[in-house]
């Protein structure tokens, strides 16, 4: 079930909520996902429905409500706040496009973005849904995740558990026309509090100009400029 605070009952109406996050979730699919009983998964998946926190989609599947919305709208973001800063400063140093991606269920957000001032750019708009399935920022989203919201990323994903063992190991992950041809990427995690994944910050271009192993020469720029999101999410 993910992290532990101790109050048992908190833990697992988080985890039905992450639950429903990765994916609309039937009963089996809530318990399946977070190992809870079968009675304990439906009393509080509609406790939460009550609440506003969860919804049913058009086949009577479980995920996020519209509450969830109302709440983040009203809380302050120290992660967005300081994006523009170092995504500029990112991209300055690096001389490609920038992006900051948040995972939202099976897809990633594109929250931030800094780009190129001229030449070939790989444009990400701001707001922009990729799927979880390709990409480097894909990869690291993936790679710190439960094993069960694992499993059900790689169940339609370019990359392996094994690629993933690799981003874990090294801290950074790279792709090569995984998700679209001729642009590669390189993205690195942004870390909360417990070691829990926030978000991805990446930096991407025509695989003419980033060559085909750009890992190695931008991981350590995009290691310090997680480091900077990470202190001003603290």
């Amino acid at each position: 079930m993910g992290q532990h605070s101790g109050i048992g009952v908190l833990d697992k109406t988080v985890a039905v909520l992450n639950a429903a996050a990765a994916g609309p979730a039937g009963l089996a699919d809530l318990v399946e996902r977070t190992g809870i009983p079968r009675a304990t998964a439906h009393r509080l998946a509609v406790a939460l429905e009550v609440h506003r926190l969860l919804a049913r989609d058009r086949d009577g599947r479980f995920v996020p409500g519209p509450r969830l919305a109302e709440l983040a709208a009203a809380a302050s973001d120290p992660l967005l706040e300081r994006a523009d800063e170092v995504l500029a400063w990112l991209r300055d140093t690096a001389g490609e496009s920038a992006q900051l991606y948040r995972r939202d269920g099976l897809d990633r957000v594109c929250v931030a973005t800094a780009e190129r001032a001229s030449g070939l750019r790989t444009t990400v708009p701001l707001g922009a849904r990729l799927p979880m399935t390709a990409g480097s920022g894909a990869q690291v989203l993936c790679a710190w995740e439960p094993p069960a919201t694992i499993a059900l990323l790689l169940e339609q994903a370019e990359f392996s558990d094994r690629t993933l063992a690799e981003v874990r190991r090294r801290g950074w992950a790279q792709s090569i026309g995984q998700r679209e041809a001729g642009v590669a990427s390189v993205s690195a995690p942004v870390f909360g509090t417990g070691r829990q994944v926030i978000a991805a910050i990446s930096v991407s271009g025509p695989v003419e100009r980033l060559g085909r192993s750009p890992g190695q020469r931008l991981a350590p720029v995009l290691a310090a400029a997680a480091q900077r999101l990470h202190a001003g999410d603290s």
